[in-house]
């Protein structure tokens, strides 16, 4: 009877988490910003507030040029990287965390995206306009991206849409040099994207 009980609360509990993360994340829980509303910009490219981490508007199409889902992670960047640098993505498609391939190696030629990709803690420092990939999680198993709007030896600051109902489209987070290598404190933060142009720029040398 106690094994019942037991199995019965916890599965109640599963369910209502179950329940509430899913209202959380397809459900716009701020009144005070209407989906689809510009609440930032960066060289001239939007940010648009999307409510819900889960919630879209439909797949945004530039040109003929898949961008992503409105108002998504994914639809900002690549809208960023095809408005500011005229970049098309080779597979436009793949969640937020696809966007970095785990078996390259750091400085390696990301053919999927058709970007140089490095790792977080390489020798390369993280520069203004490198797309920034974030890893899954228990609570977001589709990973993030955003992109660099700034940079100083102690940290990046970061531009991204949909962060959540409450969240703010830029966020500073910590950055640290240990030795030759460079490192973003973040455990979520697999590295970053970087187009061929401005890939060598910020190479620390000997």
């Amino acid at each position: 009877m106690v094994r019942k009980v037991i199995s019965y609360t916890l599965l109640g509990i599963t369910l209502l988490g179950i329940a509430s993360h899913r209202m959380v994340t397809h459900t716009n829980l701020n009144p005070t910003l209407k989906r689809g509303l510009p609440i930032d910009s960066f060289n001239g490219v939007y940010v648009y507030y999307n409510g819900g981490t889960s919630q879209s508007s439909g797949r945004n199409v530039i040109d003929g040029y898949n961008v992503g889902i409105r108002y998504q992670c994914v639809e900002f960047v690549k809208r960023y990287y095809y408005l500011h640098y005229h970049h098309h993505m080779p597979d436009t498609y793949g969640n937020a965390k696809d966007f970095f391939d785990k078996k390259l190696s750091s400085g390696s030629l990301n053919t999927a995206r058709g970007l140089f990709q490095y790792k977080n803690r390489d020798q390369v420092r993280p520069q203004k306009g490198d797309l920034l990939v974030f890893d899954s999680y228990i609570f977001n198993p589709y990973g993030h991206v955003a992109i660099v709007s700034n940079v100083t030896d102690k940290n990046i600051e970061i531009i991204q849409q949909n962060p959540g109902p409450w969240g703010r489209s830029r966020t500073n987070i910590e950055l640290e040099r240990t030795g030759r290598n460079w490192l973003i404190k973040n455990n979520r933060i697999l590295g970053w994207l970087r187009i061929e142009g401005i890939r060598h720029n910020n190479i620390l040398r000997k």
